[in-house]
């Protein structure tokens, strides 16, 4: 007997899988790690919180520090009750002064000898002086007087000095009106002066002694007249450095 013919096999559609043979699924490529700048990696927490602690103990030490010093110098302050020297112009007067008109000008030629008192109100602070700088005018016009300088000199507790200075000016030339002016109130002891005191001054207190602090002092706006009569003029001190 004859064998039946083979049917020819059916074309299998698109997208068909045989059951038999499993396709085997293609491996993902695993994800690659990206670089970060060191710049954008966070910072650890813990290194942060150690510098805020520290930013907060830096500022309360400076508080601390700050608020002993008002309280140590209001303590100063009331023990001590510290004032500042007290100056006077005790006197002046001009052994030469005399106006010459020439034919180039007129000329002024003077010696003034001043006395200056300087006291100590205070019963537990000493004053140390510096060198210091005298300058002498006269009128409104400021005619130069002179200079001079004073030595160092130490101002003990409760204690007075009276300071002499001498200036003079030698053929100092000035103005024809600013000569008469000035000779007018000569003759009439209506002559005013004016002293300008450059010094530097330090305390000390109880065996401690403090640096030196530039100081000015202004004397001036009396008389001849008034001096004479016993006047003593109140100069006023003033702190250029502190």
């Amino acid at each position: 007997m004859a064998d039946k013919p083979m049917k020819p096999a059916l074309p299998r559609p698109p997208g068909y899988r045989d059951p038999n043979h499993p396709v085997k699924s293609a491996r993902r490529p695993l994800p690659t790690k990206t670089l970060v700048p060191p710049s954008f990696q966070p910072r650890k927490r813990r290194s942060r919180h150690w510098c805020r602690l520290c930013l907060f103990y830096l500022i309360l030490v400076l508080i601390i520090f700050i608020l002993l010093l008002i309280i140590s110098g209001g303590l100063f302050y009331i023990w001590f009750d510290p004032k500042l020297p007290v100056f006077h112009l005790q006197s002046f007067k001009f052994p030469t002064f005399s106006v010459t008109k020439k034919s180039d000008g007129t000329y002024l030629k003077a010696k003034m000898v001043a006395r200056i008192e300087v006291r100590n109100p205070n019963e537990k602070i000493i004053y140390h002086f510096g060198e210091s700088k005298v300058e002498t005018t006269t009128g409104d016009e400021e005619v130069n007087l002179g200079s001079t300088s004073l030595p160092k000199f130490t101002q003990e507790k409760g204690n007075a000095t009276s300071l002499k200075t001498v200036t003079n000016v030698n053929n100092e030339l000035i103005e024809d009106r600013i000569g008469s002016k000035i000779l007018h109130q000569f003759t009439s002891k209506k002559l005013k002066v004016k002293m300008n005191v450059k010094t530097r001054v330090g305390i000390g207190v109880a065996g401690m002694k403090t640096g030196l602090l530039g100081a000015e002092v202004l004397c001036g706006g009396v008389t001849l007249k008034e001096t004479e009569s016993g006047e003593m003029p109140r100069c006023v001190m003033k702190i250029l450095q502190w």
